[in-house]
Parts: C-alpha cells; sequence; structure tokens
C-alpha cells in the first residue's frame, strides 16, 4: 500500500525520472537514503516498472504516427503476439474491447512503410488505420496524488497544519 509520501515520490518522479535523489528528499521531507529505499521498495513491489527517455520520434525521421486496429482471432494470438513484438516500429499494442481487438500504435517514416506493414498486419485480421495530426496532450504519467498533496496541503506533511 502507498502512502501519501510513496505517492509524491512517483508524481516526481513521472515528470522526471532524472530527478535527483537530493530534490526529492527536500520535497517529501525525507532523507536521501530514505528516499532511496522507498524507490527500491516501489519498484520491487512493481508499483514502479522502469524508466525511459522520452524521444521526439520526428526528430529522429519518424514522421508518421498512426493507431492501427486489428481484428485477431482469438486461435490466432499465439502467432501474433510473438510477431508484433518483434516489429520495432510498433510503440503499444494493447488487446481492447470492441470491434477490434487490437490497438496498435506504430511510428514510421514514411506512408509507404507504413502501408507495407499494414500489409503484413492484414495476414491476421482486417485492420482500420489512423494517421495521427497532432498530439495535443502528449504521454504523462497517471495522477496519483490528490489535489491537496498536490499543492502542499496538510496532507503532505504528515497530516498536521503549519
Amino acid at each position: 500500500m502507498m502512502d501519501h509520501i510513496d505517492r509524491q515520490i512517483v508524481s516526481i518522479l513521472q515528470k522526471n525520472a532524472r530527478t535527483p535523489l537530493k530534490v526529492i528528499a527536500e520535497k517529501a521531507y525525507l532523507s536521501s537514503p530514505a528516499v532511496s529505499a522507498r524507490i527500491e521498495r516501489l519498484e520491487k513491489a512493481g508499483i514502479i516498472k522502469g524508466y525511459a527517455a522520452q524521444v521526439n520520434v520526428e526528430q529522429l525521421g519518424y514522421h508518421i504516427l498512426a493507431f492501427i486496429n486489428l481484428e485477431v482471432q482469438p486461435r490466432q494470438k499465439n502467432q501474433f503476439y510473438p510477431f508484433i513484438e518483434s516489429c520495432p516500429n510498433v510503440l503499444e499494442c494493447s488487446c481492447v474491447t470492441g470491434q477490434f481487438s487490437m490497438l496498435i500504435k506504430v511510428a514510421f517514416k514514411s506512408t509507404m512503410e507504413l502501408d507495407q506493414f499494414i500489409g503484413r498486419l492484414q495476414d491476421y485480421g482486417r485492420t482500420s488505420t489512423q494517421i495521427v495530426f497532432s498530439t495535443p496532450v502528449g504521454p504523462r504519467g497517471i495522477r496519483v496524488l490528490e489535489e491537496e498533496e498536490a499543492h502542499g496541503g496538510k496532507e503532505a506533511h504528515g497530516g498536521k497544519e503549519g
């Protein structure tokens, strides 16, 4: 179970995983070793799954970002999962409800490459593709702090008022 200090640490790390322990410690009113121990516990518990740099794929030449819906039959999933895992242009693949069973986020350098990939996907089922024009809200962490905690209310300081 996470307490408000754990939630504060997770919130800070979601915004910037490279935040120095000293800075986290100051914000959480703990020592650096205590913060380090809490982070290690959160990692072991699977709450913090890892750390990754957010990369601007467009700056790397991947100008086509798309979401592909794919209708995969349950009997095909054993073959589909290894295939999709091996595709380097696949950023995410999720099983979803609705008319299609998979939602796949991809990045490609050209529409020709995207078209070739969709052709390979169609071996597994029907597709529907949306190409992204813009992303007004990009990837971000989940809200783990209550409003009062996020703004330094009494909960953020152990439940006591100043």
